[in-house]
């Protein structure tokens, strides 16, 4: 790579055991364009991608798009029980199958073959090319090896697609691990989108994910939070991911660790304002049905009643509610709770913060190749009774018109990029128990880039 690297002098680490020291990441991966360009093949065609959802491809013939840099993948169901991916280019002369909408984010919708808008080749859903006018003109050499779309490895969990451009790549089950194991008990597969929107961001990528991978930011960014209480997290590094969490009190069952959690004080209280708050101001992380459950627990429960009881009331309050109405949330054992968090970091572009009714998750992507810019995208999920799920498109939205506490954290993402540029700047400077995951990002991005690894401080 050309650029010169940072003004940064401890020793690069050799181990993720070291993550748990403090250490410096450099500006250069935020901010340099060449860097930006090399992550297109050292990155993206080489790591597991999250592509989209298998409810949005629910029929043979249905399909979705994915974008990445200069990279568009086409997945389609072929099977009531397989789907494929293949890079969305036709053979002939390299136009693109499926065009993008103007303003959507993916093209979606439904085709049992696939007519190139050029010269009209067809390929069936196998990708197999079916038409082609004068084939005769090229004297026999044309076969179905170098006809056929070219195939992108592609595998699903947690009731996502996943796509790998390296033929190489292992396999899905074992690049997700331990996220999969410590997830799989939240049944993620089962829950439908609420709402889900994007936005071009003023950012680099890394700066969009890392605005969400710590709870160290809650005091600064979203004070208002803290009428509520002080929830002070962990993040850890888990192999190519990491994850967080918060540092349950000694007298509060471990479930305090995860998304649900308790108000200080008067604990039927202070639950309620946090979880009405929650939901009028974020749209996040809690359902209708934990609304309500919190707002009767001044009715249902005496004054002076332990905050762990409080807890548990809540939650067997709101999961015979939702039981009631055909919603059956998993049993997920306390301890499990506690070791798999609030939230999962997958390497290198999403996150998923997980409850066991509800999720958030974000995803984000280089823009166009500009390390200033990215495509920045939230999505909440929730369990449904059957057939009742709405139906969701993903909605461009204007940073103004996201939830008053995601605006929170944008002012911040494009303050950041910005600040990075500051000659003053030397390097980010993680707090290595609150945000390693952080750390634990770059050490792994640089396994791929060659460059980049945190230093020590």
């Amino acid at each position: 790579m050309n650029y010169q690297p940072g003004a940064l002098t401890g020793e690069p680490i050799d181990t993720a055991e070291e993550l748990a020291a403090p250490v410096t990441i450099g500006p250069e991966a935020y901010l340099s364009r060449d860097y930006a360009a090399a992550e297109a093949d050292r990155l993206w065609r080489r790591t597991w991608l999250n592509a989209g959802r298998l409810e949005d491809i629910p029929e043979v013939g249905d399909y979705i798009t994915y974008d990445i840099l200069d990279d568009s993948i086409l997945i389609v169901r072929t099977a009531p029980d397989a789907v494929k991916a293949y890079y969305n280019v036709c053979p002939h002369r390299g136009r693109k199958l499926v065009d993008t909408p103007p303003g959507m984010r993916n093209a979606r919708g439904h085709k049992m073959r696939f007519v190139c808008g050029f010269h009209s080749w067809t390929f069936n859903l196998e990708g197999s090319c079916t038409h082609i006018a004068d084939r005769e003109h090229w004297q026999g050499r044309l076969d179905d090896a170098n006809t056929r779309l070219g195939e992108v490895k592609c595998d699903s969990w947690g009731g996502w697609v996943w796509i790998n451009m390296d033929p190489g790549a292992m396999p899905l089950r074992d690049y997700l691990e331990p996220a999969a194991t410590l997830l799989d008990p939240f049944q993620l597969q089962n829950m439908r989108c609420r709402w889900r929107k994007w936005i071009i961001f003023d950012c680099n990528w890394k700066v969009a994910l890392e605005a969400f991978n710590e709870t160290y930011h809650v005091a600064g960014t979203h004070p208002e939070f803290i009428a509520f209480g002080d929830f002070p997290g962990w993040a850890r590094n888990q192999g190519r991911h990491s994850n967080i969490g918060y540092d349950a009190p000694k007298s509060m069952d471990a479930n305090q660790q995860a998304k649900l959690r308790i108000g200080t004080g008067d604990a039927r209280i202070s639950t309620a304002e946090m979880q009405r708050y929650t939901w009028e101001a974020a749209n996040t992380n809690t359902t209708q049905t934990l609304v309500d459950a919190a707002m009767r627990l001044k009715d249902e429960l005496p004054e002076g009643t332990p905050s762990g009881e409080v807890l548990q009331h809540w939650l067997k309050s709101a999961r015979a509610d939702d039981a009631a109405r055909g919603v059956i949330w998993p049993d997920v054992p306390p301890a499990h709770n506690a070791e798999a968090g609030t939230s999962w970091q997958i390497f290198p572009n999403f996150q998923i913060g997980h409850a066991v009714n509800n999720m958030l998750c974000y995803h984000a992507r280089p823009y166009n190749g500009d390390p200033d810019k990215c495509i920045f995208e939230g999505a909440v999920y929730q369990l449904y009774p059957e057939g009742e799920a709405p139906e969701t498109e993903w909605e461009y939205t204007r940073a103004e018109d996201w939830p008053f506490v995601l605006q929170q954290d944008f002012a911040n993402m494009a303050s950041v990029q910005q600040g990075m540029k500051n000659a003053g700047f030397r390097g980010t400077q993680p707090n290595p128990y609150r945000e390693r995951a952080i750390a634990s990002l770059h050490y792994n991005l640089a396994k791929h880039m060659g460059e980049g690894a945190p230093r020590k401080l």
